[in-house]
């Protein structure tokens, strides 16, 4: 029986890697003159994912690594004028609206009227409780969880804090490695629907994958008709 539903946010709930794909872009085009765009764009993937166990994740995060994928590619002729700008683009995914994906919202409103709804969310603490109070759907969630990772440890203390067995947990998201392969190695239950821009990095492997059971659904409002078949 499930008791609680877990759900990511970041393009769970709303989009969010459209944003650093467009910021890619536009560091690639600010930094032509000393590299392709694509060279540029392979080379802060892995700065940025190199970094994770310094900075941690979000905008600040990719904000250093930007500066010193920056720095590295120009040879450390980067200019004050060209840090500047990188700094204005942070400035900017940091102001950004947060766009709901479809059918969100009319989902939590229905499922949050049967169970208790957990938001779970990785990243900056100042930026995620920004993302969730400006979203409109806070109100939805009993329980909000921001953690520095998504990890089968993150999810026994989050649950054991709420004294909720693993078993009636059902955690919602589009991440394989962050928040499905986790919550099903501690005896939860999943729902995974995938979005188009996830993150490379929350890409799990194959063989991972294969050796567990877990739903896919293709979007967010079949997951009532979903939880109507679990009873």
């Amino acid at each position: 029986m499930i008791e609680v539903i877990g759900f990511d946010a970041d393009d769970t709930l709303w989009h969010n890697e459209t944003l650093y794909h467009q910021v890619k872009d536009d560091l690639g085009e600010l930094l032509a003159g000393y590299c392709s765009p694509a060279d540029t764009k392979d080379h802060l993937d892995q700065t940025e994912v190199n970094n994770i166990q310094y900075y941690g994740y979000g905008i600040k995060s990719f904000t250093l690594s930007m500066i010193e994928t920056a720095i590295h590619i120009t040879g450390s002729r980067v200019t004050t004028t060209e840090i500047n700008k990188i700094i204005t683009i942070a400035r900017s995914m940091l102001t950004a609206p947060v766009d709901l994906i479809d059918e969100v919202e009319a989902t939590l409103e229905s499922l949050s009227g049967q169970y208790p709804l957990m938001l779970i969310t990785k990243g900056d603490q100042f930026e995620q409780e920004r993302k969730i109070d400006i979203s409109g759907i806070a109100h939805f969630f009993r329980y909000r969880e921001i953690v520095g990772e998504k990890s089968t440890s993150t999810y026994r203390h989050v649950l054991e804090k709420y004294a909720l067995d693993p078993s009636n947990f059902l955690m919602v998201g589009n991440s394989l490695r962050s928040d499905i392969l986790p919550v099903l190695e501690i005896g939860g239950q999943a729902v995974y629907i995938p979005n188009e821009t996830t993150w490379f990095h929350e890409h799990a492997d194959e063989s991972e994958v294969n050796q567990v059971e877990f739903a896919e659904l293709e979007r967010m409002s079949q997951l009532p008709e979903y939880l109507m078949q679990l009873v």
